[in-house]
């Protein structure tokens, strides 16, 4: 008799759904004949990585036949003088979905609760149900989080609340004020993870946009987590970290796989956080294109919302997966976001001029015609 492997599977993970990332380039010219391909749906950078990152990974080539350092030293070290913490509060992840996973993994258990908000990160309820935890999602205000709500979820069963700031996809942020208010309310025993993927953009977009590291001694069931995915420019080597207190990171280092985050990676890492120009470039990029798109949508009468992020998603008034179909016969790659619960919206990652334009002229051409 055939074994079913399905029913083998722990109960959470047979019936997950998994994340579906954007379509890669070569997938939609392979599949659709297309070429010329832009991609604005993965919020990329789309300057690419700091130069200096580029040559201090060829400059390693070389040694790829030795591991890495497998607790990551010189790049912790790196982050705890950046952020003014102590070595054994920083724990480097395989992007920052990874920390997010360990977190659960580490502290969650399937009679604890999870609390995150309807249109959050959509890794918040996969690790969620992968250890067979509970999911309370809070009904949002204006697209965002709304932690009245999320409090009023929290009961003696959570054990983790994951705040997405700015949110993805929506692009929405929660002021120095709501969150820091929102901080004190939370039960000591319940760990709030401060997702800050997007921190760099928010911090040069909202002015009342926080750093949620300076609280770290504050409240010692705070996590903050950051990637070097999003204005670095290093989504393809998978680089995150989370700041932590001391015993929480050793907590998270116990389920941490050894050389989660490979040579090339840590010194990508570390170059890029010495190249200031680079990430200047890439917030005045992020500046100009998000008003080049969202001058664009007010001008064919399209509502948007306002977003801290390097992204923003678009009401196209009617299914937007057929207007997303029809773009990717453009060569247009953008983000449908139904799965989130928002069938009428496009993400659109903010790209260089020229593909910002390219991506609004399809725009018109396919709304003219539907």
């Amino acid at each position: 008799m055939r074994v079913s492997f399905t029913e083998l599977a722990t109960p959470g993970v047979r019936n997950l759904q998994p994340y579906v990332p954007g379509k890669p380039v070569a997938e939609l010219e392979r599949e659709y004949g297309v070429r010329d391909v832009i991609k604005l749906a993965s919020n990329e950078n789309p300057l690419g990585p700091s130069p200096r990152a580029v040559r201090a990974v060829q400059q390693s080539l070389s040694q790829l036949a030795r591991y890495p350092d497998g607790a990551g030293f010189e790049l912790r070290a790196a982050l705890a003088r950046k952020h003014g913490v102590t070595l054994d509060q920083v724990t480097l992840g395989n992007g920052s979905n990874d920390l997010l996973e360990l977190i659960t993994r580490a502290f969650v258990t399937p009679q604890h609760e999870v609390v995150f908000s309807a249109h959050a990160f959509a890794v918040y309820p996969i690790v969620t149900q992968a250890v067979g935890a509970t999911a309370r999602v809070a009904a949002v205000r204006n697209w965002g989080h709304d932690l009245n709500a999320m409090q009023a979820l929290t009961s003696e069963y959570t054990r983790v609340v994951f705040v997405a700031n700015p949110n993805n996809p929506t692009g929405t942020w929660l002021s120095a004020r709501v969150l820091e208010d929102f901080l004190q309310t939370v039960p000591s025993s319940v760990l709030v993870v401060v997702d800050e993927a997007y921190f760099e953009y928010a911090r040069d977009i909202a002015p009342d946009y926080p750093d949620a590291s300076l609280w770290l001694t504050r409240f010692p069931n705070l996590i903050v987590t950051r990637t070097f995915s999003k204005v670095y420019g290093l989504a393809g080597l998978r680089v995150g970290y989370a700041l932590s207190q001391s015993d929480v990171a050793d907590m998270l280092n116990r389920v941490r796989q050894p050389f989660n985050v490979n040579s090339l990676a840590q010194t990508a890492a570390l170059a890029a956080l010495e190249d200031s120009e680079h990430l200047a470039r890439s917030l005045a990029c992020n500046r100009d294109g998000m008003l080049q798109l969202t001058s664009a949508f007010t001008s064919m009468s399209l509502a948007y919302i306002p977003s801290a992020g390097n992204f923003v998603c678009v009401d196209v008034a009617r299914d937007a997966a057929a207007i997303y179909e029809a773009l990717l016969y453009e060569g247009v790659i953008v983000r449908p976001v139904a799965n989130y619960g928002m069938p009428q919206h496009l993400r659109v990652t903010v790209g260089l001029p020229e593909e910002n334009e390219r991506f609004i002229k399809a725009l018109k051409k396919i709304l003219a015609k539907s």
